[in-house]
């Protein structure tokens, strides 16, 4: 019988391992999630932003206007839940109607862990 070649040097195996495709398996999953947890609170901020935008170029004549106009655009928006009229700053300057907000989101991610989103904005 003749002895079967043996290669002098193995070769390296490549590729990726069932446990490095569980561990990126697991980062992307939490990436999603925490994708899908925190679009809703900025598509929340967009819309904020909008209605503030829209009410200062209707230009009201006074602050309490400014807030009643404010919560009617919060009417109907159904996706503004987390700021009202009575949170506005309301100032003028150079004969403008600026109207600034700020307000915080809690975003539970696993019970005793959550995320704290921070958003603040004012009238262009």
């Amino acid at each position: 019988m003749i002895p079967a070649k043996i290669p002098s040097k193995a070769r390296a195996q490549r590729g990726v391992s069932l446990i490095g495709l569980l561990f990126w398996a697991i980062v992307i999953g939490f990436l999603g999630y925490l994708a899908v947890r925190v679009l809703p609170t900025l598509n929340e901020y967009l819309t904020v932003q909008r209605a503030v935008d829209r009410v200062a170029a209707e230009s009201p004549p006074t602050v309490g206007e400014v807030r009643k106009a404010f919560d009617r655009q919060k009417d109907i928006e159904y996706s503004i839940s987390s700021i009202s009229g009575k949170d506005l700053e309301i100032t003028k300057e150079n004969d403008r109607i600026v109207i600034r907000f700020a307000y915080e989101k809690e975003i539970p991610i696993v019970e005793p862990v959550y995320l704290l989103m921070k958003y603040k904005g004012r009238s262009k």
